[in-house]
């Protein structure tokens, strides 16, 4: 993450995660969802354009997530709408205000 007020508002009004745990550590970061974690730490040299950074994070419930960013306004990757992939899953991307590449699957 380059900038943790950032990241923070997007998990938390995006993502719908929570901020985890009560210590407020300088320069790092901890969100959780559905006893999911993703612990950031501060790379404010990190230029987006360059990140290859990605997740790969599954869900029991794919479709009512899905239905929850679009009405949150959250935008979906342009090559990552939600649709059911060749290996059995069902999934859907979106990038982070890093460009950190999230896919979120669902086993079908």
């Amino acid at each position: 993450m380059r900038n943790k007020k950032v990241t923070r508002n997007f998990y938390l009004n995006h993502l719908g995660f929570e901020e985890y745990g009560r210590a407020d550590y300088d320069g790092y970061l901890m969100m959780e969802k559905d006893k999911i974690q993703i612990h950031f730490f501060e790379f404010k040299d990190l230029d987006p354009r360059e990140n290859y950074g990605q997740v790969y994070i599954r869900t029991d419930d794919i479709d009512g997530f899905y239905a929850t960013l679009l009405k949150n306004g959250t935008k979906i990757h342009p090559n990552g709408k939600l649709e059911i992939k060749p290996w059995g899953q069902k999934e859907f991307s979106i990038l982070d205000p890093d460009n950190n590449l999230l896919t979120f699957g669902q086993s079908i």
